[in-house]
């Protein structure tokens, strides 16, 4: 390898992931003059959806064109932006990292803002509806399909609690109970349900009933069918955090999945590796994940900085 080939690779910071939280990393990082490169694998969490809700200024903006505006912005300050995959990474004196199509990189310091992906019940259907009328988050997509009859997808008894916020967009609210039985519910859970006036459907459900390319109804396992025009389910959030344990960052086991112990500021017990976004919890949404992003570049420039100004006093 060619010293200029050597340099070439190497960067003071590499991003591995190209969604809000790691875009937003690069933005910062390279309007503070740092060599920067995003390694972006392109499998955001929220494509299978038409939209995105919440963000001020880009509230119903597609994720895509969301994604590609904020390429765009990152590259205006000279952030370089790879469409691979990061597959390994070593850490001595610094980071080496080694991607899908056969380049290593290396940097000073690594944010690792890769998310997590959704796993869904195996339940007919619910995949190719996931995004349009099979919906996760009410505060994402509840607006658009508010006063609608819904149905809600149990999955453990905590989806109880996803029948009771869902109310608040429609009073026509249907909980199927799915592989969830009436035991496993507690008196309060009852309680509450009556309250709201959620309606309790025992039995496993089979599939959906999609008519004109929109849901029409939830079908049981006993051919029984409900009509409902919306249905939220709770998928199975998995971590993409394999490359913070590789690293040696301490992690920890929550409800939602392993996710790495952070401080405030992102950082993980491993000096100069970060994480941001979905890989450093479970409940970041697009605005949340791109406000950890901006920390953590912050905060690694500083890093930076500091640690540049205090070998110069050695020498």
């Amino acid at each position: 390898m060619t010293e200029n080939t050597a340099r070439a690779d190497s960067y003071e910071v590499i991003v591995i992931g190209g969604g809000a939280a790691g875009l937003s990393a690069g933005l910062v990082l390279g309007r503070a003059r740092r060599r920067t490169l995003v390694v972006d694998a392109g499998e955001p969490r929220n494509a299978p959806a038409a939209h995105m809700q919440g963000y001020l200024s880009r509230d119903g903006m597609s994720p895509a064109e969301f994604l590609a505006t904020g390429r765009e912005e990152v590259a205006r300050y000279g952030v370089e932006l790879v469409r691979d995959r990061a597959v390994d990474a070593t850490r001595d004196q610094g980071f080496t990292v080694t991607l899908a199509g056969g380049r290593t990189v290396r940097a000073r310091q690594v944010v690792v803002a890769t998310g997590l992906k959704d796993e869904l019940p195996p339940v007919e259907g619910l995949a190719e509806r996931f995004g349009r009328d099979v919906l996760h988050c009410p505060y994402c997509h509840g607006w658009e399909v508010r006063d609608q009859a819904f149905g809600v997808l149990a999955t453990s008894p905590m989806s109880v609690h996803q029948a009771l916020i869902v109310t608040q967009w429609s009073k026509d609210v249907t909980l199927f109970l799915h592989t969830v039985t009436e035991a496993e519910l507690s008196t309060e859970d009852l309680r509450r349900l009556a309250a709201a006036g959620v309606h309790v459907v025992p039995g496993e459900v089979a599939g959906l009933v999609v008519e004109d390319d929109r849901l029409t109804g939830v079908r049981l396992g006993d051919g029984t069918v409900h009509a409902r025009e919306a249905l939220f389910v709770a998928p199975r959030a998995v971590p993409q955090t394999d490359l913070l344990a590789r690293l040696g960052a301490e992690m920890t086991e929550t409800p939602f999945g392993v996710y790495p112990v952070v401080d405030g500021r992102g950082l993980t017990t491993v000096p100069g590796l970060w994480a941001a976004g979905n890989a450093s919890g479970f409940a970041e949404q697009v605005i949340n994940a791109a406000s950890r992003g901006y920390r953590a570049g912050a905060a690694i420039n500083g890093e930076l900085l500091m640690s540049d100004l205090d070998a110069a006093v050695q020498v």
